[in-house]
Protein backbone atom coordinates (compact mmCIF):
# COMPACT_ATOMS: atom_id res chain seq x y z
CA UNK A 1 0.00 0.00 0.00
CA UNK A 2 1.33 3.43 -0.97
CA UNK A 3 1.86 5.45 2.19
CA UNK A 4 1.38 9.16 1.53
CA UNK A 5 3.85 11.57 3.00
CA UNK A 6 5.25 14.78 1.56
CA UNK A 7 8.90 13.98 0.71
CA UNK A 8 9.59 17.69 0.31
CA UNK A 9 8.22 18.73 3.71
CA UNK A 10 11.74 19.73 4.77
CA UNK A 11 13.46 20.66 1.49
CA UNK A 12 16.57 22.55 2.66
CA UNK A 13 18.71 19.56 3.70
CA UNK A 14 17.58 17.66 0.60
CA UNK A 15 18.55 20.53 -1.67
CA UNK A 16 22.00 20.73 -0.06
CA UNK A 17 22.53 16.97 -0.53
CA UNK A 18 21.38 17.09 -4.15
CA UNK A 19 23.63 20.05 -4.93
CA UNK A 20 26.62 18.44 -3.19
CA UNK A 21 26.09 15.24 -5.13
CA UNK A 22 25.69 17.08 -8.44
CA UNK A 23 28.72 19.28 -7.77
CA UNK A 24 30.84 16.23 -7.01
CA UNK A 25 29.82 14.63 -10.31
CA UNK A 26 29.54 17.68 -12.59
CA UNK A 27 31.73 20.29 -10.96
CA UNK A 28 30.76 23.18 -8.72
CA UNK A 29 28.83 25.84 -10.59
CA UNK A 30 26.18 26.22 -13.27
CA UNK A 31 25.96 22.55 -14.28
CA UNK A 32 25.42 21.43 -10.68
CA UNK A 33 22.90 24.23 -10.17
CA UNK A 34 21.03 23.19 -13.32
CA UNK A 35 20.99 19.54 -12.24
CA UNK A 36 19.75 20.54 -8.78
CA UNK A 37 16.98 22.68 -10.25
CA UNK A 38 15.93 19.93 -12.65
CA UNK A 39 15.92 17.42 -9.80
CA UNK A 40 13.68 19.64 -7.66
CA UNK A 41 11.40 20.35 -10.59
CA UNK A 42 10.99 16.63 -11.26
CA UNK A 43 10.54 15.91 -7.54
CA UNK A 44 7.78 18.51 -7.33
CA UNK A 45 6.10 17.12 -10.44
CA UNK A 46 6.18 13.52 -9.16
CA UNK A 47 5.94 14.03 -5.40
CA UNK A 48 2.58 12.23 -5.31
CA UNK A 49 4.36 9.05 -6.46
CA UNK A 50 6.64 9.02 -3.40
CA UNK A 51 6.22 5.86 -1.32
CA UNK A 52 7.54 6.18 2.24
CA UNK A 53 7.54 2.38 2.55
CA UNK A 54 10.03 2.17 -0.32
CA UNK A 55 12.61 4.54 1.18
CA UNK A 56 13.43 7.88 2.73
CA UNK A 57 12.85 11.23 1.04
CA UNK A 58 16.64 11.56 0.79
CA UNK A 59 16.96 8.25 -1.07
CA UNK A 60 14.04 9.15 -3.33
CA UNK A 61 15.36 12.58 -4.34
CA UNK A 62 18.95 11.36 -4.76
CA UNK A 63 17.62 8.65 -7.05
CA UNK A 64 16.08 11.41 -9.17
CA UNK A 65 19.36 13.38 -8.99
CA UNK A 66 21.33 10.34 -10.20
CA UNK A 67 19.15 10.13 -13.30
CA UNK A 68 19.42 13.88 -13.97
CA UNK A 69 23.21 13.87 -13.56
CA UNK A 70 23.40 10.84 -15.86
CA UNK A 71 21.41 12.78 -18.46
CA UNK A 72 23.83 15.73 -18.13
CA UNK A 73 26.81 13.42 -18.55
CA UNK A 74 25.21 11.75 -21.57
CA UNK A 75 24.81 15.17 -23.18
CA UNK A 76 28.50 15.82 -22.56
CA UNK A 77 27.93 18.62 -20.09
CA UNK A 78 30.67 17.54 -17.69
CA UNK A 79 33.54 20.00 -17.20
CA UNK A 80 37.08 18.72 -17.65
CA UNK A 81 38.12 19.81 -14.17
CA UNK A 82 35.61 18.61 -11.60
CA UNK A 83 37.97 19.29 -8.71
CA UNK A 84 38.08 22.95 -7.82
CA UNK A 85 40.99 24.82 -6.20
CA UNK A 86 38.75 25.68 -3.28
CA UNK A 87 38.14 22.00 -2.49
CA UNK A 88 41.78 21.52 -1.57
CA UNK A 89 42.68 22.83 1.84
CA UNK A 90 46.18 24.13 2.31
CA UNK A 91 48.23 22.70 5.10
CA UNK A 92 51.45 24.23 6.42
CA UNK A 93 54.43 23.23 4.34
CA UNK A 94 52.35 22.20 1.32
CA UNK A 95 53.58 23.35 -2.04
CA UNK A 96 50.65 24.70 -4.08
CA UNK A 97 52.07 23.17 -7.25
CA UNK A 98 52.17 19.73 -5.57
CA UNK A 99 48.54 20.13 -4.47
CA UNK A 100 47.56 21.10 -8.01
CA UNK A 101 49.37 18.06 -9.43
CA UNK A 102 47.65 15.85 -6.85
CA UNK A 103 44.24 17.25 -7.84
CA UNK A 104 44.94 16.63 -11.52
CA UNK A 105 46.11 13.10 -10.78
CA UNK A 106 42.99 12.45 -8.70
CA UNK A 107 40.73 13.87 -11.41
CA UNK A 108 42.40 11.71 -14.05
CA UNK A 109 42.21 8.60 -11.87
CA UNK A 110 38.53 9.21 -11.09
CA UNK A 111 37.81 9.40 -14.81
CA UNK A 112 39.33 5.93 -15.25
CA UNK A 113 36.89 4.44 -12.75
CA UNK A 114 33.64 2.91 -13.93
CA UNK A 115 30.46 4.98 -13.91
CA UNK A 116 29.21 2.96 -10.92
CA UNK A 117 32.43 3.56 -8.97
CA UNK A 118 32.30 7.31 -9.64
CA UNK A 119 28.66 7.33 -8.58
CA UNK A 120 29.55 5.55 -5.32
CA UNK A 121 32.20 8.18 -4.57
CA UNK A 122 29.78 10.99 -5.40
CA UNK A 123 27.16 9.55 -3.07
CA UNK A 124 29.70 8.90 -0.32
CA UNK A 125 31.78 12.07 -0.49
CA UNK A 126 29.64 14.47 -2.53
CA UNK A 127 26.31 13.81 -0.83
CA UNK A 128 28.06 12.69 2.38
CA UNK A 129 25.97 9.54 2.75
CA UNK A 130 26.78 6.49 4.84
CA UNK A 131 26.92 3.04 3.27
CA UNK A 132 23.47 2.31 4.70
CA UNK A 133 22.05 5.49 3.14
CA UNK A 134 23.73 4.71 -0.19
CA UNK A 135 22.19 1.24 -0.09
CA UNK A 136 18.75 2.84 0.28
CA UNK A 137 19.40 5.14 -2.69
CA UNK A 138 20.63 2.27 -4.85
CA UNK A 139 18.09 -0.26 -3.62
CA UNK A 140 20.92 -2.51 -2.53
CA UNK A 141 22.22 -4.13 0.64
CA UNK A 142 24.53 -2.22 2.97
CA UNK A 143 27.17 -4.95 2.84
CA UNK A 144 27.15 -4.85 -0.96
CA UNK A 145 27.74 -1.10 -0.90
CA UNK A 146 30.54 -1.41 1.68
CA UNK A 147 32.32 -4.03 -0.44
CA UNK A 148 31.86 -1.96 -3.60
CA UNK A 149 33.25 1.14 -1.86
CA UNK A 150 36.21 -0.84 -0.54
CA UNK A 151 36.97 -2.16 -4.03
CA UNK A 152 36.53 1.29 -5.60
CA UNK A 153 38.96 2.78 -3.05
CA UNK A 154 41.48 0.03 -3.79
CA UNK A 155 41.15 0.59 -7.53
CA UNK A 156 41.54 4.35 -7.10
CA UNK A 157 44.65 3.83 -4.94
CA UNK A 158 46.11 1.53 -7.59
CA UNK A 159 45.41 4.06 -10.33
CA UNK A 160 46.97 6.85 -8.29
CA UNK A 161 50.03 4.73 -7.46
CA UNK A 162 50.43 3.76 -11.12
CA UNK A 163 50.06 7.38 -12.17
CA UNK A 164 52.70 8.47 -9.67
CA UNK A 165 55.10 5.80 -10.88
CA UNK A 166 54.60 6.84 -14.50
CA UNK A 167 55.14 10.51 -13.70
CA UNK A 168 58.41 9.97 -11.79
CA UNK A 169 61.72 10.32 -13.61
CA UNK A 170 63.21 6.97 -14.64
CA UNK A 171 66.11 7.14 -12.16
CA UNK A 172 63.78 7.27 -9.17
CA UNK A 173 62.07 4.04 -10.23
CA UNK A 174 65.32 2.14 -9.62
CA UNK A 175 65.80 1.39 -5.96
CA UNK A 176 68.58 3.34 -4.36
CA UNK A 177 71.33 1.50 -2.51
CA UNK A 178 70.67 1.05 1.16
CA UNK A 179 72.29 3.67 3.36
CA UNK A 180 73.08 3.66 7.02
CA UNK A 181 71.07 5.91 9.25
CA UNK A 182 72.51 9.40 9.17
CA UNK A 183 74.25 8.94 5.81
CA UNK A 184 73.54 11.61 3.25
CA UNK A 185 72.15 9.85 0.18
CA UNK A 186 73.67 12.54 -2.04
CA UNK A 187 77.19 11.57 -0.94
CA UNK A 188 76.67 7.81 -0.65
Amino acid sequence: MLRRQDPLASPEPLIRRVYSYAAYRLGDGPDAEDATSETLERALRYRSSYDADAGTPQAWILGIARRIVGEHEARGRVPSDVLDDETAEATPGDDPSDRALDRFALRDALQLLSQDERDLFALRYGADLTAREIARVLGSRTNTVEVALHRAHARLRDLLDTGRAESRPAQTLVSAPATRRGDDPATA
